[in-house]
């Protein structure tokens, strides 16, 4: 099974891409920003942890029904870059560990691929379990403009704050096997995810071959191999 790891800055698109992978080619996808979101419930361990190392430092961080103001916490952390470290810390091996069930779960329902959409899959170092990176990026103006449309509580500093938090475009980009440029219209978008798809779909000589056990191993280990030395 071929994983794709898809990612890209705030407002990029990324997730118009996962939709319409999702929706046009049936790629089933484990999205991270879901999961991060049902890890921080209320009661479950990664909940209880934040709420212990925040609670005195974001004084609304509670919503009335006990769950995360995510809003607030999200402002904290992206103009405190320790604090959001710390954050990273708490969620990051929760998140992973769901990520990995959820691909285990793919690959025993013989699907040919699956989509990992990480908005930080290179700092999270997912992508050394990517067979495929394809990052999505546009310009920095574009995405102050689409950030500020669907929250315009925030202003303009605020967002280029959340930008700086993130990986470079250029650094993305380098890191990426593919890049979707998303500065035009969504039917532009679209005809490059249908490029990608052209490109990178595996043949079913390959996906059945990657279900017998020594193969599946071996390609997982030289695509991890070729991650480091990239990486490097």
């Amino acid at each position: 099974m071929l994983v794709i790891g898809l990612t890209g800055g705030i407002a990029c698109g990324k997730s118009t891409v996962s939709k319409k992978l999702e929706e046009s080619y049936g790629i089933p996808i484990i999205d991270a920003d879901k999961i991060a979101r049902e890890i921080v419930e209320p009661h479950r361990d990664a909940y209880k942890r934040i709420v212990r190392y925040f609670g005195g430092k974001v004084p609304d961080l509670l919503q009335a029904d006990g769950s995360l103001n995510r809003a607030a916490l999200g402002k904290h952390v992206f103009a405190n870059h320790a604090d959001l470290k710390v954050l990273n810390g708490i969620t990051h091996p929760a998140v992973r560990y769901e990520i990995f069930r959820q691909i285990l779960g793919n690959y025993f329902k013989g699907k040919k691929m699956c989509l990992l959409d990480v908005p930080l899959l290179f700092e999270s170092k997912l992508d050394f379990f990517c067979g495929v990176t394809v990052s999505v990026v546009c310009d920095q103006a574009t995405q102050v403009e689409r950030v500020r449309a669907r929250n315009p509580e925030l202003s303009v500093e605020g967002v280029k704050n959340r930008i700086k938090a993130q990986m470079t475009h250029k650094e993305r980009t380098r890191r990426s096997d593919y890049v979707l440029e998303n500065d035009g219209s969504p039917q532009a978008l679209y005809g490059q995810v249908h490029s990608l798809i052209g490109k990178i779909k595996p043949s079913w000589t390959r996906t059945l071959l990657e279900y017998f056990p020594p193969f599946a191993i071996v390609s997982a280990i030289a695509i991890m191999m070729i991650k480091y030395l990239r990486a490097k």
